[in-house]
């Protein structure tokens, strides 16, 4: 699948992503893999409901006091001997690290897996300067080279098999390549570590940054980022405000959860901390070491009661693991960088356009999954609900949806206008239900029914059910008949019971 070109509206990107019969078998099948893994890694765990909990107090904690965890990182970078940015802007990112391009005079960049570099879109940035940037993780490096963006946090090309893979790496290789895996792997292998060792600069994110030691932590399953973070002289890492944790034995709790949670390892391959730059007596690591710490709309959600927890994400993906909406579309659909519902509720939150982007959040059954599969229990799904209310508020829904909840409202608000639109149901799916369902492809139901069947209305609701059991009840109560003939059963069993005792 092609990336989506995300100012195509989101129903016509849902509805390309819902043709793509690959596409679904293909995150439905990894998706449910992970699933299964991070079940059994946090079952082995045990208690991991208070790991969760442990998980949410210190990111509660963190952010309720970012500014002093922060404040307390960047003087611990610096006496470390590195240099700390600050950028309130996608752009003053990218221009921040430009800078440093220029002053190292920099014709190569390496970059380990970063999010948060693909939401300033430092890549096409450095494209446009004649820099060459090769991304060094396997999953980015093959959409770098299909021209795509991250489909998961966690596994970019989720959404791409062994044949396609090869297609690309053969154009790389100049001649066919087989699906192997092995092989695969090992092409890559060899070509990125010339690029690792001919690299002016190395590009990191940063999984979360020790406020006590002003240390930079990175997670990896590749070794790549440890790569990165050594061989070239000058280190950029660009992280989200957000990703302070005040001490290492929160580290330990953080190590516990993400792994778990994102793939089902007790834990990561790779897991490098990188304090300050390359001192003397130091085998290796960078000369320079910069780090870049990037707002671009997060500080705006500090003290919302609202939305101040969506900062409190590790960027595990486990909630697009559990979410029924991701597992059927992918990531390319959500139009941004991020997807699932943290992606449904972190594009309209830091993204200007707000009218743009808002409708995303459409793009969810608030059904709660994401909420029980999240480490730090993130109420995903009640965002979801303020971000609707918000777009109601704002006057930005359609006028269709606007004129239809307003026709459910007078409907739902009277009981007897409620039953009268039931008995109308009943009469109307005459023409359309089989055998309980509804497949026909016809008014405000063809949208459902293009991708799956509805249920047709039951022949009794639960109200009338209901009221034939009050009446069933009053008839046993009121009936002497019955009566009577309960007291002599009674009467009889009482009798027995004693001449047993007898």
């Amino acid at each position: 699948m092609g990336n989506l070109e995300p100012n195509s509206p989101l129903k016509e990107r849902i509805s390309l992503a819902l043709n793509n019969e690959f596409l679904r078998n293909a995150v439905k099948f990894t998706t449910e893999r992970l699933r299964k893994g991070k079940q059994t890694a946090t079952d082995e765990l045990g208690n991991w409901e208070e790991w969760r909990s442990y998980g949410q107090a210190i990111r509660m904690h963190t952010i309720a006091h970012l500014d002093y965890y922060l404040s307390q990182f960047v003087n611990n970078v610096r006496a470390a001997g590195g240099f700390v940015h600050f950028a309130s802007t996608a752009r003053e990112a990218v221009e921040i690290a430009m800078k440093i391009m220029e002053a190292k005079q920099a014709k190569s960049v390496v970059k380990s897996k970063s999010m948060v570099s693909e939401e300033v879109h430092i890549n096409q940035a450095l494209e446009e300067k004649g820099i060459e940037v090769v991304e060094t993780d396997l999953g980015e490096y093959i959409i770098q080279l299909a021209g795509e963006t991250p489909s998961h946090i966690i596994i970019p090309a989720i959404h791409k098999n062994k044949k396609q893979i090869a297609e690309l790496l053969s154009q790389v290789a100049g001649e066919p390549l087989p699906a192997d895996t092995a092989i695969l792997a090992g092409f890559v292998r060899s070509k990125l570590r010339e690029k690792f060792l001919s690299a002016d600069i190395g590009i990191t994110g940063c999984n979360f940054a020790i406020a006590e030691s002003g240390s930079i932590v990175l997670f990896s399953n590749e070794g790549n980022a440890r790569m990165v973070s050594t061989l070239p002289k000058t280190q950029i890492t660009m992280m989200g405000m957000e990703r302070i944790i005040p001490t290492w034995e929160d580290l330990e709790v953080m190590a516990t959860l993400l792994p778990r949670a994102a793939t089902g390892q007790k834990l990561t391959v790779y897991m490098s901390a990188i304090t300050g730059p390359k001192r003397s007596e130091d085998g290796d690591g960078p000369e320079e070491l910069h780090i870049i710490i990037i707002d671009n709309g997060r500080s705006n959600q500090l003290g919302d009661p609202e939305f101040q927890e969506v900062l409190n994400c590790i960027r595990c993906g486990a909630c697009l693991n559990a979410c029924p909406v991701y597992r059927h579309v992918g990531g390319h659909a959500y139009g941004w960088v991020y997807s699932g519902p943290i992606g449904a509720v972190l594009t309209p939150v830091l993204q200007a356009e707000k009218e743009k982007w808002g409708e995303v959040a459409n793009a969810s059954s608030l059904c709660g999954a994401c909420y029980e599969a999240c480490p730090v229990k993130i109420p995903l799904h009640d965002m979801l609900v303020y971000l609707r209310r918000r777009n109601v508020e704002q006057g930005t829904t359609k006028k269709r949806e606007q004129w239809g909840m307003k026709v459910f409202q007078k409907v739902a608000s009277s009981h007897k206008r409620y039953r009268l639109a039931i008995k109308a149901g009943r009469i109307g799916q005459k023409f359309v239900a089989r055998k309980g369902e509804i497949k026909a492809k016809i008014g405000p139901l063809k949208k459902w029914t293009a991708h799956r069947t509805a249920p047709a209305l039951a022949p009794r609701s639960f109200r009338e059910m209901w009221q034939d059991l009050q009446q069933q009840q009053t008839q046993i109560e009121l009936d002497p008949t019955i009566q009577k003939r309960m007291e002599e059963m009674l009467k009889k069993r009482g009798d027995q019971h004693e001449s047993e005792q007898k």
